[in-house]
């Protein structure tokens, strides 16, 4: 039997606060204030101060000394770094899971992205669970790769890149057709027993989003504020 402990109390605040980030409700540049925070959630400063370091770890503030924490820019230089290496782990992950796949362990996965799909046909302001179902997808490939330095490393990815998807999906809903057809594609690939197909597709998709992420910034300068130390 395998036990979990609960989510700490200021790994929920760092959920809370990140999504917040992601969706752009707290903006690039805008400082967090620990008091504040803490009195908004009934909680205590330490925990916010936790929480704070947790998301600093997840690139999405940065702290200063005497400033406090703040918002981190999305700069185009940013988004191709995070690009340039997350690929590269989805890419593992895809060709570990199709080197070691059963018939039985494609179900759960063609399962996640069938869903997903119908969510990307559906009301476009649902961003925010379109993004979820999209991890989810790759949360399916975990228990058949079975490499847990792989899981961490993609998981600590997460809110970044939770943060450049939403960005390219709340600025063009086109954009949700487009990444239907791209799951679309990668289930019919897994189905095929294509590893290559599989791979290919996956790095077309990225870069798909990479390209939609960039245009935005260059569209709206106010993402990419990175506030002085």
């Amino acid at each position: 039997m395998q036990f979990q402990a609960p989510e700490s109390l200021s790994e929920q605040i760092a959920q809370h606060i990140g999504r917040q980030i992601i969706t752009g409700a707290l903006r690039p540049g805008e400082r967090i204030q620990e008091l504040k925070v803490a009195g908004e959630l009934d909680v205590s400063r330490g925990s916010v101060r936790e929480a704070l370091l947790i998301l600093e770890r997840r690139h999405l503030i940065r702290i200063y000394p005497r400033k406090g924490a703040v918002v981190s820019g999305m700069t185009p230089e940013l988004v191709n770094s995070l690009y340039d290496i997350y690929l590269n782990l989805l890419e593992m992950l895809a060709d570990r899971f199709m080197a070691r796949r059963t018939e039985n362990d494609e179900q759960p996965l063609l399962q996640a992205i069938h869903q997903l799909c119908r969510r990307l046909s559906g009301d476009p302001s649902e961003v925010g669970e379109v993004i979820d179902g999209g991890l989810e997808v790759m949360r399916r490939c975990y228990p058949v790769v079975a490499n847990p330095y792989l899981e961490e490393t993609l998981e600590n990815f997460r809110p970044a890149i939770s943060r450049t998807y939403y960005l390219v999906l709340a600025n063009d809903p086109g954009e949700m057709q487009v990444s239907r057809t791209y799951f679309q594609r990668i289930a019919d690939r897994v189905e095929a027993d294509d590893h290559q197909g599989v791979t290919e597709v996956i790095r077309a998709f990225g870069e798909h989003q990479r390209e939609v992420a960039l245009q935005a910034l260059a569209r709206d300068e106010s993402l990419t504020v990175e506030p002085a130390s």
